[in-house]
């Protein structure tokens, strides 16, 4: 492991988008073959300790990691009031193309494809995103409210991966009519005996393996900022 982080290179950074300016880390491991961003699910952060293991998976496998506040302090303490903001995708997906807008100006990231990492919520506002954006090329959903896409969903181009657990019932369900729906390469992964949080033993470590697997047989250069 400190062989890896010596590897990394990981930044602190400040994310502007149209009404707000959102906090983010990213980390680039040396020759990064590919960015994922990833947009965290209901009432939860950038610090997401499932996220953050699932991105080292990545870092390990040459994959910059984006991991950003979708919500400003203020907005996260009236939505941990209200529960609104968490479940309005399109200001979700909003916030993550400007995340998105960002990252290609970074002069160390505007060569790397993208993909997008989403869990809950956070997975319908990266599939309405991609949807939105052709450039993105890969779409991993952990425990994805993938109902919650809309139409969008018919839109999306990117290969895209619906990982549930096995016992999560609502969430499988949701998928396997989402994976019916999408026009895409696609795949639906369960995780067997694990729940929504995949908090069982190993269950966790499982999705980081099939994301990053996901990532990087789908994740190339381009030619954008050369």
């Amino acid at each position: 492991m400190n062989t890896l982080r010596a590897s990394l290179e990981e930044e602190q950074v400040r994310i502007p988008c149209a009404d707000a300016v959102l906090d983010g880390d990213v980390t680039i491991p040396a020759d990064a073959r590919g960015l994922v961003v990833f947009a965290h699910g209901s009432g939860s952060s950038r610090r997401s300790p499932r996220n953050r293991l699932v991105a080292r998976e990545m870092n390990g496998k040459r994959l910059a990691t984006l991991l950003f506040d979708l919500l400003t302090p203020a907005e996260a303490a009236a939505d941990a009031r209200t529960g609104g903001l968490r479940f309005d995708i399109p200001f979700l997906t909003k916030r993550l193309a400007a995340a998105t807008l960002w990252a290609r100006s970074h002069p160390q990231l505007r060569r790397l494809g993208i993909g997008y990492f989403g869990a809950s919520t956070g997975a319908a506002a990266a599939l309405a995103a991609a949807a939105r954006i052709p450039e993105i090329q890969a779409v991993v959903s952990r425990g994805g409210r993938t109902d919650l896409t809309g139409d969008a969903i018919s839109r999306v181009m990117a290969p895209t991966l619906l990982i549930a657990g096995s016992l999560d019932e609502a969430v499988v369900r949701w998928n396997r009519k989402s994976l019916e729906r999408l026009p895409c390469v696609k795949r639906l992964a369960l995780v067997e005996g694990a729940t929504h949080l995949f908090s069982e033993p190993g269950a966790l470590e499982r999705v980081a393996d099939l994301a990053a697997n996901w990532f990087s047989i789908h994740l190339t250069p381009t030619n954008s900022g050369s």
